[in-house]
């Protein structure tokens, strides 16, 4: 068997051969650039938890600690409503356009709840509490239907959107 010619194009590397520079990677976004993640997940009591932690991390990575707390209640809450109340997948979508961060539920249940909170549930209620939760703590929300069409299944969407106070820029 005879060895393979090499092309003079590609030389044989030397042990003395300085070693070649580190691949080099794209900088990270600045502050104020907008992007946006999605998670999508199974009808699974895991997956507000899943969400949770996805939320968290990605909003520590761009420098949004003052958002966490909030921003992790409200999806919570949302993801929840999700994996109870529909039998299909679900995703959280998480778009920052610099000051809001808006976070959206999108699930394959057909209605939308009230958009006007309801009354405080009793004090012993096991649920009730959601939507006056994401009332009190979100700066705006809401939601929409959403029709089956080519881009996928019908549903709706329950939407947030938390503004990022000034001396709360953390990047």
């Amino acid at each position: 068997m005879t060895r393979p010619p090499t092309s003079p194009a590609t030389p044989t590397p030397h042990a003395d051969d300085p070693e070649p520079p580190p691949p080099t990677h794209p900088a990270p976004l600045p502050f104020t650039a907008p992007w946006t993640y999605e998670l999508h997940f199974p009808c699974d009591p895991r997956a507000p938890g899943i969400a949770r932690l996805t939320l968290r991390a990605v909003l520590a990575a761009h420098g949004l600690a003052g958002l966490v707390d909030r921003a992790e209640l409200l999806t919570s809450e949302l993801a929840t409503n999700s994996v109870r109340h529909t039998k299909g997948p679900a995703l959280v979508r998480l778009h920052w356009l610099d000051p809001v961060l808006r976070v959206s539920v999108w699930d394959m249940g057909p209605d939308l709840p009230p958009l006007v909170p309801p009354p405080a549930a009793p004090v012993h209620a096991d649920g009730g509490r959601g939507l006056l939760i994401l009332d009190l703590l979100a700066d705006r929300w809401g939601g929409c239907g959403t029709d089956e069409g080519p881009y996928g299944p019908a549903g709706k969407t329950i939407w947030f959107e938390l503004a990022l106070p000034p001396e709360s820029v953390t990047a």
